[in-house]
């Protein structure tokens, strides 16, 4: 017997909207012509933008790693002028701000930035009058106590140096014209490590691949046995002995000043002790108010321009890293988006970007309109305030 069956209702997907907007981030175009840093590649911005964020370029902004408008667009982000992208939620800039482009901020956004380029009062007063939530992604720290931006950043450093320094030991009008690896019968050039974080344990890694001498010095004895441990007999280790680091900077050809415990900085009767021509680079970015060698710092960007003119004393040279910007650009990225999908998933229930979840407090500078960085609130003479106590009001 044949039975009529009625069709039965099935529920259907349906478009829901949401009344939640996407929270955008802003990617201004570095002013400066010597910054070699920029946060995101096009394949990076794909995926946040899958995330669910709205990213808005600066036109020409990722011209200094050779990346054009077009590859930014066709991974989902809109090319803007300058003002559109300050005014995002969340501006991510590695170049020194001005007061003028923190006016063009929204007030309450949060803006990405590096320690070394929040420095003047009149930049503080500026973030801090328009509540800008200011984060040093530097100093942010991963759930095991990591800094991975400030650990990216150290190892390209450290590679960095080795190739730019035997690049220009063996440029006969700007360096000596030689080689930084000896062959049969010529002794190889000496390089000299002060400290055995990353960032100088990727410089040794890379002497030493070119056939270097390498001596490690360190204050901190129980990192320095890690250090020569893992890199093994070809770099020479020692505590930080007066004697024995003067011998080392009398014959080095290559130095390099990475971060230790308790700082060190080469004073002028040090420097004395070097050799014409020798190359020292200083990897601790701590800005200009913290020199740790007595010369005046040369940029790496600006190196080319000493073709004609030779090094004819010690030459300090300072941000190293800028000269492989694309590298940069693709550590950085990674990191990025790990931070950023904090973010998102830290302020789900949110209509802004203000919590902070508990690694992002550790990079805070301005918070809630409070400088909540010591070292930043001491050096200028402005009143700190610790974050935590703001926490408990956000």
């Amino acid at each position: 017997m044949n039975q009529h069956l009625s069709p039965t209702p099935v529920e259907q997907p349906s478009m829901v909207a949401s009344s939640r907007r996407a929270i955008t981030i802003g990617l201004p175009k570095c002013e400066s012509a010597n910054d070699g840093r920029f946060p995101m590649t096009p394949e990076s911005v794909n995926r946040l933008v899958e995330k669910g964020y709205d990213v808005k370029l600066q036109s020409g902004a990722a011209q200094v790693i050779h990346y054009s408008d077009n590859q930014y667009a066709s991974n989902g982000a809109h090319i803007v002028e300058r003002d559109e992208a300050l005014m995002c939620d969340i501006v991510i800039y590695f170049d020194n701000l001005s007061s003028v482009d923190v006016n063009k901020m929204r007030r309450g956004a949060m803006l990405l930035t590096m320690k070394q380029y929040i420095h003047g009062e009149r930049l503080l007063s500026s973030l801090i009058s328009k509540y800008i939530t200011t984060i040093a992604v530097d100093q942010v720290k991963d759930e095991q106590g990591n800094q991975p931006f400030a650990d990216i950043l150290a190892e390209i450093d450290g590679r960095a140096a080795i190739s730019v320094a035997s690049s220009l030991l063996a440029n006969q009008h700007v360096g000596k014209g030689i080689l930084l690896g000896g062959i049969a019968g010529v002794v190889p050039c000496e390089v000299t490590i002060i400290g055995s974080g990353i960032a100088a344990c990727a410089a040794a890694r890379s002497a030493v691949g070119l056939g270097a001498t390498v001596r490690m010095f360190d204050d901190d004895v129980y990192r320095l046995r890690r250090a020569v441990r893992e890199l093994g007999p070809m770099v020479i280790g020692s505590a930080l002995h007066p004697q024995v680091l003067h011998n080392a900077l009398r014959s080095a050809d290559v130095i390099l000043m990475t971060p230790t415990r308790q700082g060190y900085a080469l004073n002028q009767e040090e420097v004395s002790l070097m050799k014409r021509r020798v190359l020292v680079f200083d990897l601790k970015n701590e800005g200009p108010n913290s020199p740790s060698v007595a010369l005046s710092p040369q940029s790496a960007i600006t190196l080319p321009s000493l073709q004609n003119e030779g090094i004819q004393d010690r030459m300090c040279i300072v941000e190293v890293g800028q000269t492989v910007p694309r590298t940069v650009a693709m550590a950085l990225s990674n990191a990025m988006i790990t931070l950023l999908g904090d973010l998102m998933h830290a302020n789900r229930h949110m209509n802004s970007t203000t919590h902070l979840i508990q690694g992002w407090q550790d990079g805070a500078i301005v918070y809630m309109g409070k400088v909540v960085n010591k070292e930043i609130a001491n050096r200028y003479g402005l009143r700190y305030v610790d974050i935590s106590l703001l926490t408990q009001l956000s």
